[in-house]
């Protein structure tokens, strides 16, 4: 024998409203007609509060996404105190160690991790300022939601800080402009209007062959103190006042409602560094003296095609060995000024309590070359302008902490893997062209399988593949003399001897001409 009491004039029926949308009148006006009724109505009452306890679970995302960062990170090298906050959020999650983005470029690889599809389906081939971003671009995707619209739709209150999709820097940011962002994937989003090349320095030219701030190479040393002035540290400042705002309780009595004041958040923060111009405070340079840095050794095979080496110095930026190693100590500053910002969210998270509660992932949109094969920035499809870094840290499975994951892994896998660890996979759009990785967070499923990492640049008309051991990379639709490449990582991971013409190699050669045409057979899909 047992009795509940419900007294149905003081309970707290919010939790209720959300889970079953019921009303207080509702559960006023049952009527007790037989003690089979009232059987049912204390099962309803147990399967609302076990609902209501599975949805008070539901986990909050913090995406952090930086901008041009390859992986001269602290969890992908042997370098001690680079980046301390990476290196704690990876010793708190999963790192995957080979990740690579869709295109090496800013807007269509942020179009195509934000769609879950690649490039060539969503047709955004090019840095684009249009609002919609995809679903403007190819009208047959307008209904597609984002993977933020996707969680809006699916209660959660979602907000963009700074830049998600493409964004112009330093000119967007510098007139606080939207870009190309997708308006309906937000409930709140925040365009940081930030100083960049106005910054209070002195801003230091560095490759006199290009004077277009959005693509040369420049830097700016900040006294100490500065940093508030930045960028990127007004975003995280923006982004802790969400967290604060979605962390706190209410205040009793009469009070305008907070916008889903009980639901989970999807918090999307852009920080701009490392992206050119390379500005940071005199203390982040300190740790990185131009005179010592080293510059890559360059080997180029003459099998190499032309193609492959448009972004050489000489073709564009013209510097010298000094403004070289200018450059790379820059870069290296501002990876150190955004790691600052990623241990200030970080921190937030802890001091309001929420971190157990809340899913947090970094990654960036493709990667960057520093001098390697000669060729500076993005756009090339070498390793390291397409290998990416991706650190995915889920509270509650402390038995994957600090773990890293081998397997081929891209960006667009994020989507599908995100709806998995939320419980909402079968309501995932069928469109997606990624796979889900929430194995390996949950499960620290080591199994490497035969996945392949496909990345096209120049609109489509250069496109490589990766699998575990080999790179294989074709410049135009069809095989012709000297436009193909083939690198073996397990033995040349700079890849400096492209094995195209080796006799020995023509059965590699033929099996990653097979897995070049499936995945751009994919990736090209008509919806």
């Amino acid at each position: 024998m047992f009795a509940i009491i419900i007294d149905v004039n003081n309970f707290n029926f919010s939790v209720f409203q959300r889970s079953l949308k019921m009303n207080k009148a509702m559960i006023q006006q049952f009527k007790f007609s037989s003690t089979t009724d009232g059987l049912k109505f204390l099962i309803l009452i147990y399967l609302l509060i076990f609902t209501s306890f599975l949805e008070a679970n539901e986990p909050n995302i913090l995406l952090i996404i930086s901008d041009d960062l390859n992986t001269r990170i602290g969890p992908y090298m042997e370098i001690d105190k680079h980046t301390p906050n990476l290196d704690r959020l990876a010793n708190e999650g999963v790192k995957f160690s080979k990740t690579y983005c869709q295109y090496p470029l800013c807007g269509p690889s942020r179009a195509s991790f934000m769609s879950g599809l690649h490039p060539e389906t969503n047709r955004v081939l090019n840095n684009s300022d249009k609002l919609g971003s995809y679903r403007v671009e190819n009208p047959s995707l307008a209904n597609h939601p984002s993977m933020a619209g996707f969680f809006r739709e699916h209660g959660y209150y979602t907000a963009r800080v700074s830049k998600i999709y493409h964004m112009g820097v330093p000119g967007g940011i510098e007139r606080g402009a939207p870009g190309g962002d997708e308006p309906d994937s937000w409930d709140y989003a925040y365009n940081v209007m930030g100083p960049e090349t106005l910054s209070p320095g002195s801003l230091e030219l560095l490759s006199p062959g290009n004077l277009h701030y959005g693509s040369n190479f420049s830097r700016m040393i900040l006294d100490n103190g500065l940093e508030h002035t930045q960028t990127d540290y007004l975003a995280a400042s923006q982004a802790i006042a969400i967290l604060e705002n979605r962390a706190a309780k209410l205040p009793d009595g009469k009070y305008k409602h907070k916008n889903k004041a009980d639901s989970p958040f999807f918090l999307a923060v852009g920080l701009v560094r490392p992206h050119v111009p390379l500005i940071a405070p005199e203390n982040c340079f300190e740790l990185y003296p131009e005179n010592e840095v080293e510059l890559p050794s360059v080997v180029i095979e003459e099998n190499v095609p032309e193609q492959a080496l448009k972004r050489q110095n000489n073709k564009i930026w013209k510097m010298n060995e000094i403004q070289k190693q200018q450059t790379i100590s820059a870069y290296m500053a501002s990876v150190r000024f955004m790691d600052q910002q990623v241990g200030r969210l970080l921190d937030a998270l802890d001091r309001l309590k929420i971190r157990k509660e809340t899913i947090v992932i970094f990654i960036s949109d493709h990667g960057y070359n520093l001098g390697e094969h000669d060729c500076w920035s993005k756009v090339s499809l070498w390793e390291g302008s397409v290998r990416v870094p991706m650190i995915i840290s889920y509270p509650g499975y402390k038995k994957n902490y600090g773990t890293a994951c081998e397997t081929i892994t891209e960006l667009i896998d994020l989507y599908p893997t995100l709806t998995e660890l939320c419980g909402l996979s079968n309501e995932q759009p069928e469109i997606l062209q990624g796979k889900s990785l929430a194995g390996y967070v949950m499960k620290n499923k080591t199994i490497k399988d035969e996945s392949i990492a496909y990345t096209i640049s120049y609109g489509g008309k250069g496109a490589t593949i990766r699998s575990n051991r080999w790179r294989y990379t074709r410049w135009g639709e069809d095989i012709e003399i000297k436009n193909e490449e083939l690198y073996d990582h397990l033995n040349d991971p700079e890849e400096k001897n492209n094995l195209v013409q080796e006799p020995d190699q023509k059965e590699i050669l033929i099996k990653m001409r097979g897995k070049f045409e499936q995945a751009r057979k994919k990736a090209r899909k008509k919806i």
